[in-house]
């Protein structure tokens, strides 16, 4: 006959009174659930789903977990051993969360990546959330098929490099949009005079609709129709290159787009050339129908 308190019963009465922990410390009452498993009090699908309460609730943070393609119908008997063991205090609380990382990796237990790292403030630092990003960009290697492989690794590559964006950059709104930018001496923004003395300023932005249930588009459809230049109080500069595709670049709703632009010699089509004048303060400038904003670029 089952103890009077259950599994499930255990987690809900002590979760709420039970401190956060991590492989190197899984909190000591979960020990009852693992040795009434291992000596057959409860069953092992009762264990698997107080243990992925647990994880769910943050209770027991597991690290970073891939799931392999090698799938496995039930939990293996080394790992109802380390339960055994983990509860008579034979093995540590690392091994134990092991046993819990294989269960993920082969399936047994479903959990969200989001989730295998907590998703509160008081759980999750931004160390852990780059490390979410990074371990979605190492899952895109387990696509077999080239072009979702190849979509997967770029996606996840962007929300890496826009997470940075976000967390190391400025934010300036423009109606609905949201820019970021983190500054010359970041990748992608750069200023630099050349030997023939022409000034070459290269500027890399992200830009998220936030604001917007509808599509947002950006427009740059050459040098002289522009809503993004580069203004010194007294003349607007246009650029000499850009990666607008096809002259805009729309934006969904929750989406963010990187671009690029650089300014320098004049390349015709309305354009003009950068000059520098370290008397003024240059400003990179949006003008779009939706909103307005000057993002500050402290050329020095």
């Amino acid at each position: 006959m089952k103890p009077e308190i259950t599994a499930i019963t255990a987690i809900l009465l002590v979760g709420s009174i039970t401190s956060f922990a991590t492989a190197e410390g899984v909190p000591a009452w979960v020990k009852n659930n693992a040795g009434w498993w291992a000596d057959g009090t409860i069953s092992e699908s009762e264990f698997i789903q107080g243990i992925q309460f647990l994880i769910k609730d943050g209770i027991i943070v597991v690290p970073m977990t891939s799931v392999s393609a090698e799938k496995s119908e039930g939990v293996p008997a080394w790992v109802k051993n380390n339960a055994g063991w983990w509860a008579d205090g034979t093995i540590s609380d690392g091994e134990f969360v092991n046993g819990i990382q294989h269960l993920i990796k082969t399936g047994i237990i479903s959990v969200p990546v989001s989730q295998q790292m907590s998703e509160t403030p008081m759980k999750t630092t931004d160390d852990s959330k780059l490390a979410v990003l990074e371990a979605e960009l190492e899952r895109c290697a387990e696509i077999v098929k080239a072009y979702p492989r190849l979509n997967c690794e770029k996606a996840a590559k962007h929300q890496i490099e826009a997470y940075s964006i976000k967390k190391n950059g400025q934010s300036f709104q423009a109606g609905p949009v949201t820019y970021y930018w983190p500054g010359l001496g970041t990748e992608g923004n750069s200023f630099e005079i050349t030997e023939s003395g022409q000034a070459i300023l290269s500027v890399r932005i992200l830009a998220e609709n936030n604001g917007s249930s509808d599509n947002v588009s950006m427009m740059c459809t050459g040098p002289a129709v522009c809503n993004y230049d580069v203004w010194n109080g007294e003349k607007a500069f246009k650029y000499s290159g850009m990666d607008f595709t096809n002259g805009q670049i729309v934006l969904q709703s929750g989406e963010s787009a990187i671009f690029n632009m650089l300014f320098g010699p004049n390349i015709g089509y309305g354009g003009t050339q950068f000059i520098y004048d370290p008397s003024k303060d240059y400003v990179f400038r949006i003008s779009e129908p939706y909103g307005s904003v000057n993002i500050p670029l402290n050329i020095q």
